[in-house]
């Protein structure tokens, strides 16, 4: 009788985790194949979108763990604000192909905006200001990207010119997350991939499809302890 290496005994564990749909959707025929891909690091687990839905969290977070005690996976380092040293549930990086997080702006302004304008503004509780173009305004909402916090400034060409609508509440990010994946409902705390200043924002996870996520009711104050950091 042939004895079970670690290795076989945990691609089993792989496959029943798996949800066994036989899917071909990751690149492999079978779910059984995919297993064997994973402990060889020919593939990763978000090759199986199924894995990221609500029903089977469990199983990737076990999954997870399998493939750490095989080494697969290193354990990861947490993610600290460098400006008040609070640690972050994951990183929010943006949609694909995009430059920043989508950032949804409520703008106490009366002006009229549109698509495609160039504004400058500070978000509330915010001591930076932000210059955004903006991809969609709906209702009174815009949402935006970010396009450079003051290298604007010093361009008077018409390509550079932008409207100036002063202070904004951060309504909502829109971007895929680098972590862990939380619950929808769930408060976390994030940090924007590109937030010039790295602090940890908060809110609350209203939509998750795979990685990608729609966070409202941001605040930039945390309910937390900071990290300590050593002198």
């Amino acid at each position: 009788m042939t004895k079970k290496t670690k290795s076989n005994t945990s691609k089993e564990e792989l496959e029943n985790l798996l949800p066994g749909y036989n899917c071909g959707i990751c690149g492999y025929a079978r779910c059984e194949e995919f297993a064997g891909a994973l402990l060889k690091k020919h593939t990763t687990l978000d090759k199986c979108s199924f894995l990221y839905q609500e029903l089977f969290k469990e199983n990737l977070e076990q999954m997870r763990n399998v493939l750490k005690s095989e080494n697969i996976i290193l354990e990861e380092k947490p993610v600290i604000g460098l400006l008040d040293g609070y640690e972050a549930d994951f990183i929010l990086k943006p949609l694909p192909k995009e430059s920043s997080c989508r950032e949804i702006l409520y703008p106490f302004t009366r002006e009229k905006l549109k698509k495609e304008d160039i504004i400058r503004y500070r978000p509330l509780g915010c001591p930076i200001t932000h210059f955004g173009k903006i991809i969609d305004e709906e209702h009174g909402l815009i949402t935006v990207h970010m396009v450079g916090p003051c290298h604007r400034l010093s361009d008077d060409s018409e390509e550079f010119q932008f409207k100036e609508i002063g202070l904004c509440m951060v309504g909502g990010f829109e971007g895929i997350i680098e972590g862990q994946l939380p619950n929808v409902g769930e408060t976390v705390r994030f940090l924007p991939k590109h937030c010039m200043m790295q602090k940890v924002h908060s809110g609350v996870v209203v939509q998750l499809e795979g990685k990608k996520a729609l966070i409202e009711g941001i605040d930039l104050k945390v309910w937390a302890p900071p990290i300590k950091r050593e002198k």
